[in-house]
């Protein structure tokens, strides 16, 4: 780089281009990852992404950064180290350019910012200059302005004392990065709490007698001026508590007081926060308001800001433990607390207890793990959960928890869960959240490389010899469950010379001995697609999937049949999200699709359009039922935490395709269950069990309380068939599961018409054959529930011929042997 250094680098400046080669009009992005301090200066690692061409390769891209002060003041040239970064890559979601290195880190030593003993003081731009040869015999420079990143330091830098009096401050102006460099005038040093308020004391270069400390209420426009005690260049004053909540105030979620030391000629200042001595931020009780306090807010750009709110978290102290984290800190009052994780995406939750001291400190162990309805321990779910506190068994406001300033170094702080990495990382400059990031690394879950596996990956796989394996796949990657689970049971029983592999999303599965996870989208799957004997799968293959010569393709699909499916649906919805295009391109693949039943074999083939075998042989998961195991059902409710003697309801509807979330992050669950209602009328000898459809996602509020539980998160649905006492569902494929038990049945059907004639429609007369009564308020639902426990009956009056009708045409294969039936066609198919 000995050219470009000489002849490029004055010029990186675009008003100086001297007759160089005007810049590209191709676009390019420019952003800010990370910033740090280190001894010798201010550490900035973003990136500088060309569109349209690749930077794969060490020296393809080169970044400069210029700090401009102003017209007449020569700029400041930074040059950079070129870094990989292949997160640049994933984020650029760009099939056919492969960004890695795109990345750079620049350091900002203070020094330069000087002349001589003089500091430049002022407010600095940062351009960039991103260099790159698109041809051998062509230079491209693009110009850009690092913008912030959307969490941690590189949406707030930090800023740094680089001398006893002068601070230099990294911000952004309009999602530009920039640089202040300032002496501020007024440092606020110590802020020492007492009865009736707080002693406030630090330096000021011009105090003159006369000068107040000025609050001004933003709420109201109400003004405090408090008097400024003046020694040499030091000041102290009294801030009393009372002003905060005089005259109605101190009454809003959140009510701010600016600050600034106004000196008798009318010129202010605001104070910058100065905790190099000891912290000076904090929150602080307001007498006789136990759900307030008087905090005083270290903002991003240094200033100080007096909040009154109610009592966060303020985290003082950062740990990295084993699997987890400990934070440490106060939140004023006595009250119980519980730490709550909600998943920014699904609203799922995840409570911790918070040890509380009598001072208001608190200690908070965080796992990085959630314990599912099952029992088991699990890495936190991909992607963001947001982080508060709420009062311990009672419903009651959130309380965000705040990195206290001298915590936020320690951010972020990584953890392994699971295989997973979790960050717990900050956002707005000091609210906490975790970040469970994907198990899939950068490199390889980008558009780019997953571009590559289907094009290159997986055809060069498909040329290597088969092996004696069976990759399992349910729902891509939801976990060991359903009938592949049944069919793997059924090999493993028969003890078959067969390598077991199971497809896991998000390291989100418990398998048994014996089983390998295979992470779903990550090279060993592609492998594994192209190379195992067996796929058996409950839902769709990849449309790039192509059956090989000698391998089998076992469709055991997920339900049987009483809404519409497939081509047989008179909806937009399948045909403009490319459903049915997508279908026809996966059936011909298939080796072997399993129907449960005579009814359901020809509706199965015209549905899907599939010309294939039909192995008419009963689902294999519908064993589990068909022969039930008492000591399994009594390890399911000892692992559930139902106590004895406890009648079980679950109630497992099918989603809404017209019910999507507006972000397109799966479908509402619509509860039109009365749960006040419901705890009072079944409450005291019955559980509620709610099992979503694995297409909803939305939190179930009150679960845990002992009636309510959410099973949203249960591995295997077949597990809760087996302990339930009555189902209750709508239009949901489970009910043909669940008539094998012969247990009793409610459909709680409040929008018949409009899914029946509106959304899917139905194969039979629902009305007219459904094994149980169709109930279609809340009220009526919870009156039918009731009448069957007290009555004793094993099934609602005047349904048993209807149910005996219906077990004889849906269920008639459910002996037990589905699982035998299978294995041994597909082992059959493979030997052939």
């Amino acid at each position: 780089m000995p050219v470009l250094t000489r002849l490029v680098l004055p010029h990186a400046d675009p008003r100086a281009s001297d007759g160089l080669p005007t810049p590209d009009d191709e676009d390019a992005d420019f952003g800010l990852l990370r910033a740090r301090w280190t001894p010798r200066g201010l550490e900035l690692t973003g990136y500088a992404r060309p569109d349209g061409t690749d930077t794969a390769r060490p020296g393809s891209a080169w970044t400069w950064l210029t700090l401009h002060r102003g017209e007449d003041e020569p700029p400041v040239h930074l040059r950079s180290r070129p870094r990989r970064l292949p997160e640049v890559t994933d984020d650029s979601a760009q099939p056919d350019h492969n960004h890695d290195w795109s990345g750079f880190t620049a350091l900002v030593e203070p020094r330069r910012l000087r002349r001589g003993e003089e500091w430049l003081l002022g407010d600095w731009q940062v351009g960039t200059t991103l260099f790159t040869r698109p041809r051998p015999t062509r230079l491209r420079r693009q110009y850009g302005t690092l913008a912030p990143h959307w969490c941690g330091s590189g949406e707030y830098p930090p800023a740094h004392w680089v001398d006893h009096d002068v601070r230099l401050q990294p911000y952004f102006d309009d999602g530009r990065l920039c640089l202040r460099l300032e002496r501020p005038g007024v440092r606020l040093t110590h802020a020492v709490p007492d009865p009736d308020g707080l002693d406030l004391r630090g330096t000021a270069g011009h105090c003159p007698p006369g000068t107040v400390l000025r609050l001004r209420h933003r709420e109201s426009d109400a003004v405090l001026e408090r008097p400024v005690a003046r020694t040499g260049n030091t000041f102290a004053v009294h801030l009393p508590y009372r002003p905060f909540t005089d005259d109605g105030r101190g009454t809003g979620d959140l009510e701010h007081w600016d600050a600034d030391l106004l000196r008798p000629d009318g010129s202010a200042e605001q104070l910058t926060l100065d905790e190099r001595g000891g912290p000076v931020a904090g929150q602080h009780p307001l007498p006789g308001r136990p759900d307030r306090v008087l905090y005083l807010k270290h903002l991003a750009d240094g200033r100080l800001q007096f909040c009154v709110q109610p009592a966060a978290g303020y985290v003082r102290q950062v740990a990295v433990r084993a699997g987890g984290f400990e934070l440490t800190g106060d939140c004023p009052g006595d009250e119980p607390l519980d730490l709550v994780l909600r998943h920014s995406g699904n609203g799922g939750e995840v409570r911790h207890p918070v040890d509380r001291g009598t001072d208001g400190s608190f200690r908070i162990r965080l796992p990085a793990t959630r314990t599912g309805s099952d029992g088991t321990a699990l890495p936190l779910r991909k992607g963001i959960w947001e982080a508060a506190l709420h009062p311990a068994g009672r419903p009651g406001p959130a309380r965000p928890l705040i990195a206290a300033p001298a915590a936020l170094p320690a951010l972020p702080a990584a953890t392994q869960a699971g295989g997973k990495r979790i960050l717990l990382q900050r956002r707005w400059h000091d609210t906490l959240l975790l970040d469970s990031t994907p198990v899939l690394t950068a490199t390889e879950r980008s558009a780019w490389a997953q571009q590559r596996q289907r094009t290159a990956g997986y055809p060069a796989a498909r040329r290597e010899p088969l092996r004696e394996a069976v990759l399992y796949d349910v729902f891509g990657g939801r976990g060991y469950s359903d009938s592949p689970r049944a069919v793997h049971a059924e090999l493993a029983r028969r003890g078959a010379a067969l390598e077991h592999l199971w497809v896991v999303d998000d390291a989100q599965a418990e398998l048994p001995a014996g089983v390998r996870p295979v992470r779903i989208w990550s090279p060993e799957w592609y492998r594994a697609l192209a190379t195992s004997r067996y796929l058996v799968g409950n839902t769709h293959f990849p449309d790039f999937l192509r059956r090989r010569p000698g391998q089998v393709v076992v469709q055991t699909w997920h339900g049987s049949l009483l809404k519409r499916i497939a081509h047989d649906v008179d909806n937009p919805w399948l045909a403009d999200h490319g459903y049915l295009e997508a279908l026809d391109r996966e059936t011909p693949q298939w080796s072997l699709l399993l129907s449960p039943s005579a009814f359901a074999t020809p509706i199965l083939r015209r549905a899907f359009r599939y010309d294939g075998e039909i192995l008419e042989a009963g689902y294999p998961r519908g064993d589990l039922l068909a022969r039930p195991d008492a000591a399994r059902a009594a390890d399911v409710r000892r692992r559930l935490g139902i106590p004895d003697g406890k009648r079980v309801v679950l109630y497992a509807p099918t989603w809404r395709e017209d019910q999507q979330h507006g972000d397109g992050d799966g479908f509402r669950l619509g509860l039109r269950i009365d749960l006040d209602h419901a705890r009072r009328a079944l409450g005291l000898d019955h559980v509620l069990l709610i099992r979503p459809h694995v297409h909803v996602r939305e939190p179930l509020p009150g679960a845990g309380d002992g009636f309510l539980y959410d099973c949203g998160d249960y591995p295997d649905v077949q597990e809760l068939l087996l302990i339930a006492d009555v189902l209750v569902t709508d239009y949901s494929s489970i009910m043909f599961d669940f008539a094998i038990t012969g247990r009793p049945m409610l459909f709680f059907t409040y929008d018949l018409e409009h899914y029946r004639g509106t959304l899917r429609g139905f194969y039979f007369d629902f009305e007219r054959e459904a094994p149980g009564p169709l109930v279609p308020t809340s009220a009526g639902l919870l009156g039918e529930l009731r009448a069957l426990a007290d009555g004793g009956a094993p099934l609602p009056a005047g349904y048993e011929e209807r149910y005996r009708r219906f077990r004889a045409t849906h269920c008639g294969l459910d002996d037990g042997g589905a699982a035998r039936r299978v294995v041994d066609r597909m082992l059959g198919l493979g030997r052939a």
